[in-house]
């Protein structure tokens, strides 16, 4: 079987057979042309050829190449998507051995996720504040984010008919699983609002569709947009910090977490398989507690 061929099929087992999402296949799609085009650059004809040592120059490689030079969390995804792709080829029969099952990741160093504060949410929300069009869209999409923590994937992605009962909306996540979230009253009523006075307008200008969010043109707001539209209410509420979508979901946890929240129930409206996932949001839980005692108590310093 030639490389293509066996990165090929692996594709199709880990979409159809596992079922993982569209933009997890595509990107082992892009790490494992990035490791076939290296195994051919090093006059690697056969799979069976690839031992440890291979696998560890490849590393090396991407490490330390002049244009583009991964990061330690690329290059620790790329040797999973290398590491996953060896096991299948093992179990499939192709190889004899699984040359990847040696070689280590490199050690990530422990990155705290980026949240805001409620003061900083409250005027980042209020930056879409406005009767326009493009405004209730802003708004409600802001305020399901925060409310929900969603990922910007399951947000866009979303239906009108995934709002359930105006007070519950059900994600989409990783690999197909669905969850079900609550909405808060400030989420539900920019997203009533969006639908009653918006939504009819946006969806005239453009072909049928059950999305929720819609553009300008009356199609399903991308990923992209969603990142401008943050962005830009980001710059009129004059937040001098970088601001993305996933920095929603980032406070949204925090802000749970800080209100007393459990962990596992955080885990479970983040759509985390592990609640290790989860508890890295407690390290910055602590931090703010920290902060607090030690400005606050008498005898803190």
């Amino acid at each position: 079987m030639t490389t293509e061929a066996a990165v090929d099929s692996y594709l199709r087992h880990v979409s159809i057979e596992r079922g993982l999402a569209a933009n997890t296949v595509a990107a082992y799609r892009r790490d494992l042309g990035v490791y076939s085009s290296w195994l051919d650059a090093q006059g690697v004809s056969s799979l069976s050829e690839v031992t440890s040592a291979t696998i560890s120059e490849f590393t090396i490689h991407l490490g330390s190449r002049e244009e583009s030079p991964l990061t330690a969390s690329s290059l620790a995804r790329m040797l999973s998507t290398v590491r996953g792709f060896h096991r299948f080829l093992l179990d499939e029969g192709v190889v004899v051995t699984d040359a990847a099952h040696e070689v280590k990741p490199p050690k990530l160093t422990s990155r705290l996720p980026k949240a805001i504060t409620v003061d900083q949410v409250g005027a980042l929300l209020a930056a879409t504040d406005g009767d326009g069009l493009q405004a209730l869209r802003d708004k409600a999409l802001l305020e399901l984010l925060y409310a929900t923590g969603a990922r910007v994937s399951e947000a866009v992605a979303l239906n009108v008919d995934d709002v359930i009962d105006d007070d519950i909306v059900r994600l989409t996540g990783k690999g197909s699983k669905q969850r079900i979230v609550p909405l808060g009253s400030y989420a539900r009523t920019a997203i009533d609002a969006y639908l009653v006075r918006a939504r009819p307008a946006l969806s005239a200008r453009g072909t049928a569709t059950p999305a929720l969010f819609l553009g300008m043109r009356g199609a399903r707001v991308s990923r992209q947009n969603a990142w401008l539209i943050i962005r830009a209410a980001a710059e009129r509420a004059h937040l001098d910090i970088e601001i993305s979508p996933h920095t929603l979901r980032h406070s949204f946890a925090t802000h749970l977490l800080a209100g007393g929240a459990d962990v596992r129930v955080v885990q479970e409206l983040l759509g985390h398989s592990s609640v290790a996932t989860t508890q890295i949001y407690t390290l910055v839980t602590a931090d703010t507690l920290r902060d607090v005692y030690t400005s606050a108590h008498p005898r803190a310093r």
